[in-house]
């Protein structure tokens, strides 16, 4: 008798513990211990991080609530020896085996890039790479590598133009070689067929249509008015006239703080002193925007061959057909600026 409630009471106890046990296991794997009653995070594991560093995030940030049985799992998963960089975003009530495989399997969400305000190569890498693990010397490399860029078709002095200014979604840890061919999709997406049809009947590529939109974006703060001063450059062209494009001098002096172009600027030799030689610049000056491209591509009818900033300094311009009118304007303006302090 004595035996048998040995037994019982052995059975019982061991019945217990395993329903504990598995209650716990339970627990541990598939309860709810994610942001419970709070809302979806996101964080970001960079290359240089440890399973140390990643619980000092989800502790601060209040996103685990079970420490212990958080790190359990990713115990029993491996995870520790397997952690991978990038951005996750961690659920509202996931539970710790969700969690870490989503982590483990390196599911994560993509960021953005954005670049705009562009002038020089540096200031494409560092924008470009601004919010991404890809190093930004690394990608002006890429930028100055001769085969690699002419292998897309393109040149030093052109290549910019390949970058059109937008927001671009990306993994944050894209390498620096696949977010340079992202840019090339992008680019070749960018120019379809309707918009190279268009390039083709100004007599322009692309890369040129590139080339003109950023003087004419540089030529103009008024996003409205530069169809109409594309308009006044392709009629040069047109002509065969200089364009005499004042920022694509600034750009050949390399002196971005001047404010007034003198005639001694103009004795620079530069293929992009547009003083001096015709045609367009061998790249662009700076990014131009879509908006810019678009303006070339879609440029106001008129004959104006002339234009000059108007003197109430509102950032538009006067235009002229002859440069008698464009005289008249533009001592207007010389006029306006000496009795200003602007440029004093």
């Amino acid at each position: 008798m004595k035996t048998n409630k040995f037994l019982i009471g052995f059975v019982v106890v061991f019945s217990i513990l395993i329903t504990s046990f598995v209650f716990y296991f339970y627990q541990v794997f598939f309860s709810e211990n994610i942001l419970v009653e709070k809302g979806d995070e996101v964080i970001l594991i960079e290359e240089d991080m440890d399973f140390q560093d990643l619980q000092d995030i989800v502790y601060d940030r209040g996103i685990v609530n079970d420490m212990l049985s958080f790190s359990f799992v990713a115990k029993l998963l491996d995870y520790q020896e397997n952690m991978k960089p990038g951005l996750y975003l961690m659920k509202k009530d996931m539970t710790n085996l969700q969690a870490v495989r989503m982590l483990r399997a390196g599911e994560q969400i993509p960021t953005t890039t954005t670049f705009n305000n562009v002038r020089l190569k540096p200031d494409l890498a560092g924008k470009i790479t601004d919010n991404l693990q890809a190093d930004s010397v690394e990608f002006l490399r890429l930028l100055n590598n001769d085969s690699l860029i002419s292998a897309y078709g393109f040149t030093q002095e052109n290549i910019l133009s390949m970058f059109i200014p937008n927001t671009y979604e990306v993994y944050y840890t894209i390498s620096e070689q696949k977010l340079f061919d992202k840019m090339y999709a992008e680019y070749q997406r960018f120019w379809n067929d309707e918009r190279k049809q268009k390039a083709k009947a100004l007599g322009l590529s692309p890369k040129e249509v590139s080339a003109l939109a950023s003087i004419v974006q540089a030529e103009s703060v008024q996003s409205d008015e530069r169809p109409k001063i594309a308009e006044v450059y392709l009629n040069r062209l047109e002509r065969n006239m200089r364009l005499q494009a004042d920022p694509a001098l600034v750009y050949a002096v390399g002196d971005f703080t001047i404010k007034r172009v003198l005639n001694v600027h103009k004795e620079v030799d530069s293929p992009y002193n547009l003083y001096k030689y015709k045609g367009l610049p061998p790249g662009p000056i700076n990014l131009p925007e879509i908006e810019s491209i678009d303006a070339v591509l879609n440029p106001d009818e008129h004959n104006y061959i002339y234009f000059c900033a108007k003197p109430d300094f509102s950032g538009y311009h006067a235009f002229a057909t002859n440069l008698r009118q464009h005289n008249i304007n533009a001592r207007a303006y010389q006029n306006a600026l000496n009795r200003s302090n602007i440029y004093k």
